[in-house]
């Protein structure tokens, strides 16, 4: 069993809702983002979800786009990422779940790119522009070096489409709590709850919610409708981004440690 999967296990059986935060590596700058990946392990995430800037993130909104346009103006590629998670990852408790679009998959080759995260300690991989048809080689390949390639629900996803994509998700199952790109937004929709429901019915496999997740009343939601993990982006990189890079830091440190809380509370 791979690292993801054996800690939703651990989570499962303690009844313990995952809290997933999301970075952008490079903004303001690597030094930051090894800081607040510590922080963020420090202060209850179970996860680290943390994405490689790009220059045309279609699934990302205003937020997480202005940011990868910062640490791409800083200099910030994938090798100087992986350089800094090497190092990093072995003081840290947290799994790191890689964000990257397919572009600089296909550039390296896929046994490449896999085999240089896999070197640096990351344990998990998410791909939003990678569709399930195109999917298997690199779920297979994945796997070959303990690292889980997980999938995305969609709240248009058809029935058939859910049950193939539970199927194929590796680690958990990454469920869209909006239409469209990442983003903060005033409330959870009441589909995703049903989406939820949906797809209890046909996998048991760990499913997460995100896209839309900015505060502790919706975590607290998400967990309540039954997530096995709540996934919170735009919220944390806004507050890094927020005055000088240590008030940035402290802001991500109080507010991880207020959604922690959030979801902590007993069923």
């Amino acid at each position: 069993m791979s690292a993801i999967s054996q800690r939703f296990e651990e989570l499962k059986k303690s009844k313990t809702c995952a809290l997933i935060p999301f970075i952008t590596a490079g903004d303001p700058d690597l030094e930051t983002t090894a800081k607040a990946l510590k922080i963020l392990d420090e202060n209850g995430a179970s996860f680290i979800e943390l994405g490689v800037p790009y220059s045309d993130p279609l699934a990302d909104g205003l937020i997480i786009q202005a940011a990868a346009t910062r640490a791409l103006q800083k200099g910030t590629r994938l090798n100087n990422v992986l350089q800094m998670l090497k190092t990093l990852t072995p003081q840290l408790q947290a799994p790191i779940i890689l964000f990257t679009y397919y572009n600089p998959i296909f550039n390296l080759g896929i046994m490449e790119f896999l085999a240089r995260i896999a070197e640096a300690g990351v344990k998990g991989l998410v791909v939003p522009d990678l569709p399930l048809e195109e999917a298997e080689n690199l779920i297979q390949s994945a796997q070959k070096f303990g690292i889980e390639l997980t999938l995305l629900v969609a709240p248009t996803s058809s029935k058939d489409r859910i049950s193939a994509i539970a199927q194929s998700s590796q680690g958990f199952i990454y469920l869209v709590s909006v239409t469209g790109v990442t983003g903060m937004r005033s409330g959870l929709q009441d589909r995703v709850k049903y989406l939820l429901q949906e797809l209890r019915g046909v996998t048991d496999k760990a499913i997460g919610i995100g896209f839309g997740i900015s505060n502790a009343e919706q975590a607290t939601q998400a967990k309540e409708w039954g997530a096995d993990a709540v996934i919170v982006g735009s919220a944390f990189v806004k507050r890094l981004a927020t005055g000088t890079p240590d008030e940035g830091l402290q802001a991500l440190e109080e507010f991880c440690s207020e959604l922690k809380t959030a979801i902590s509370w007993e069923q």
